[in-house]
């Protein structure tokens, strides 16, 4: 697979071409819009990995070339450009993804496989449910029963996680992995209190509970079978 990556930024340009390299993907940079738009319309790359705030020409610019050339090519935004608006924007113009500065690279690898797998012309997701459990992705809210659920990012981006992968138990390495970007380290209890956290605020006051342990192996996001 071959990804082009547009990025002026050169330390995460350089880190993003050889943290996708390793993971096995053919990559190639441009740091500037004029080079990223030119590579976009007449590459052959299964994906584009793009910036908003470029020279010469803008992400929302080269976006919105790629369409009107009829390019069905997935584009994943990587931006700093973090508020609702933007992240409409980027969809409404044909984006498949929109990831947040900073990330966590597990993250972002898992978001390119997604895509890839998806194929070209996906309709992107934008909304996770499990019951009576809401996330929305575009406006990064969550609500239960109708009730709106104030999270941290990290609780926002644990319960992600939880709900894209229901009714699989997750070992708190691959949690540590995907949540932190860390290799998990028997010693820290970080994730079994950002689990505990998160269960006080979506499954205390609720039926059923959905957060589940597995002991000995992780946890899960399950709900019940309906009758």
């Amino acid at each position: 697979m071959k990804l082009l990556i547009v990025e002026d930024e050169p330390k995460t340009g350089r880190a993003l071409q050889q943290g996708l390299g390793e993971a096995g993907f053919a990559v190639d940079l441009a740091v500037d819009g004029a080079t990223g738009e030119r590579l976009a319309l007449e590459g052959d790359h299964d994906l584009v990995i793009l910036d908003v705030m470029l020279p010469g020409r803008d992400g929302w610019q080269i976006l919105n070339a790629l369409r009107q050339a009829g390019r069905a090519t997935p584009v994943l935004f990587l931006t700093a450009r973090d508020a609702v608006a933007d992240r409409v924007r980027g969809l409404e113009l044909g984006a498949d993804d929109y990831l947040v500065k900073p990330f966590a690279f597990a993250e972002l690898l898992a978001r390119v496989r997604t895509l890839l797998r998806r194929g070209q012309g996906a309709i992107p997701e934008t909304r996770l449910q499990a019951a009576d459990l809401e996330l929305d992705l575009l406006r990064r809210q969550v609500r239960r029963s109708g009730r709106r659920i104030e999270l941290t990012p990290k609780e926002f981006a644990l319960l992600e996680l939880l709900l894209r992968r229901q009714g699989e138990v997750l070992p708190k390495s691959l949690i540590a992995a995907e949540v932190w970007d860390m290799h998990f380290d028997s010693g820290t209890n970080v994730v079994e209190v950002a689990i505990r956290r998160l269960r006080a605020k979506i499954d205390e006051g609720f039926a059923p509970p959905l957060i589940h342990t597995v002991r000995g192996l992780g946890y899960v996001l399950e709900a019940p079978a309906a009758p």
